[in-house]
């Protein structure tokens, strides 16, 4: 039972020593048992922030926690009831055709060779020729001059200067590149379809040539891209040597540039562009893209939507977060909606004056949930570069695209898991420049491969002579 103040005033100082020693143990206990309620109350909230996945932040899908998959449903196999159905579409120019005449009628068994046919039924096959490959052998003659005796020897055309053919090289970086195959799985698909024999010290030596030959070409589209209007950009991390350095993308209109360098910092972004600045830049939140030489600024509204959808995770009913949610999906819905001839562009410009409106009221607006407060108070920040997207056609909502660059990188480096050399990782770089910009110009990646590798050789096998 506690003492009242007048009780613990008529004890003697004897009586006292024990009373204050229980009373210091058990405030020890109530410390300590405060200390284990911080703590668990600690651990609650990083249990909240671990529900992070690839719908509410940039965390991939393959990180994502894998949910139950309740009772399978027992469907039908096959196509849907109504699907249309659906038939490979015919070449207009097969490599060869071949008359499937009728020689006897069905009925009467008449004989029916020569009669012309009314019409007749196609049918096509595509098939693969068999993988082999050509060996060109060049033999350079040496020959003693009868007049003076001087040993001569016949000039090795350029072309013909090498131990594989553009081709066969295009080949193994596409392999490399494109199909993320490893050096071993690189030899045995050499071998198996397309019977030749390749060590991995032959690949590598390809694939730093390669990188070599192509280096001046991507500097050219470096140039090129950064003399875009508009320029996305991204990063990733890249292991080089065992220690961590960085993937950047830089992407215009004109082309798309890689470079993996030592550093994250906005250092890097200034060596790509010089003296030059952009008209526009879009990013990610990332502080060094923000330090960009840009004119005007874009940060992608797919992170703000999934962060704000990270909001909502934790706390459903939080009515900031779904009106800024609505209103970021709003604002790009109404710019795919007037650029799609959808809407008339007074409309559209007295709307995006009522969407700037209620960005800067949400704002405004006092917040009680810490979470929604934080992201507020990053919207407020970088209030100018949240919609500038609505005033400029040729700047995008998002910074999609800069991502799916990355990506086959992201997927080179869970087979390779990084560069053992300086050099590697500067090939891969500026071979994924040259196959990036040719898919995004519509050509074929391949063909771009194969005429930088050098002259085809190829006709040389046709002929005895140069």
């Amino acid at each position: 039972m506690p003492l009242t103040p007048e009780q613990v005033d008529l004890l003697p100082s004897e009586e006292l020593r024990p009373l204050l020693k229980k009373f210091l143990a058990e405030f020890d206990a109530l410390l300590k048992r405060i200390a284990d309620l911080e703590a668990e109350n600690e651990r609650l909230k990083q249990r909240l922030d671990k529900s992070s996945n690839s719908s509410n932040s940039s965390q991939p899908p393959s990180l994502d926690q894998k949910t139950s998959k309740g009772e399978k449903k027992h469907r039908k196999p096959g196509p849907p009831f109504g699907h249309q159905k659906y038939s490979r579409p015919l070449v207009e120019n097969p490599d060869r055709v071949i008359q499937i005449p009728v020689t006897e009628c069905e009925n009467c068994h008449a004989d029916l060779t020569g009669v012309e046919p009314e019409d007749f039924e196609r049918r096509q096959i595509t098939e693969l020729p068999a993988a082999k490959s050509i060996v060109i052998e060049t033999r350079q003659h040496q020959t003693t001059c009868p007049h003076c005796l001087s040993l001569n020897r016949s000039a090795l055309p350029e072309e013909l200067n090498r131990s594989f053919g553009p081709n066969l090289e295009a080949t193994v970086i596409y392999y490399k590149q494109t199909q993320h195959l490893s050096y071993e799985r690189i030899v045995v698909v050499m071998r198996d379809l397309h019977g030749v024999n390749i060590s991995e010290g032959a690949i590598a030596s390809i694939l730093e040539r390669a990188g070599e030959k192509v280096a001046p070409v991507a500097e050219e589209i470096k140039e090129q891209v950064i003399r875009g209007e508009v320029i996305r950009s991204d990063e990733t991390s890249a292991r080089v040597k065992a220690r961590n350095w960085w993937h950047w993308v830089f992407l215009s209109e004109n082309g798309v540039y890689h470079t993996i360098v030592p550093t994250r910092s906005a250092a890097e972004i200034t060596t790509v562009m010089g003296q030059l600045t952009a008209k526009a830049w879009v990013s990610d939140c990332f502080s060094a893209q923000l330090k960009a030489p840009a004119e005007v600024f874009q940060q992608c509204l797919a992170h703000q939507l999934r962060d704000l959808q990270r909001v909502l995770d934790s706390n459903p009913a939080e009515l900031w977060a779904q009106a800024a949610r609505k209103l970021f999906r709003e604002a790009i819905h109404l710019r795919n909606r007037v650029l799609a001839g959808e809407m008339k562009l007074a409309g559209f410009y007295r709307r995006v004056t009522q969407v700037e409106t209620q960005l800067d009221r949400l704002l405004e607006q006092p917040l009680t949930n810490e979470a929604a407060r934080k992201l507020q108070n990053r919207f407020s920040t970088h209030r100018n570069k949240l919609l500038t997207f609505l005033h400029y056609p040729a700047i995008p909502s998002t910074n999609n695209e800069s991502e799916q660059a990355l990506r086959p990188r992201v997927i080179q480096r869970k087979v390779t898991n990084g560069f053992r050399s300086e050099w590697g990782a500067q090939a891969y770089a500026a071979l994924q420049t040259i196959l990036a910009t040719a898919k995004k110009r519509g050509d074929q990646p391949f063909h771009t491969l194969a005429e930088l590798m050098g002259p085809p050789v190829l006709p040389y096998a046709e002929s005895s002579s140069p």
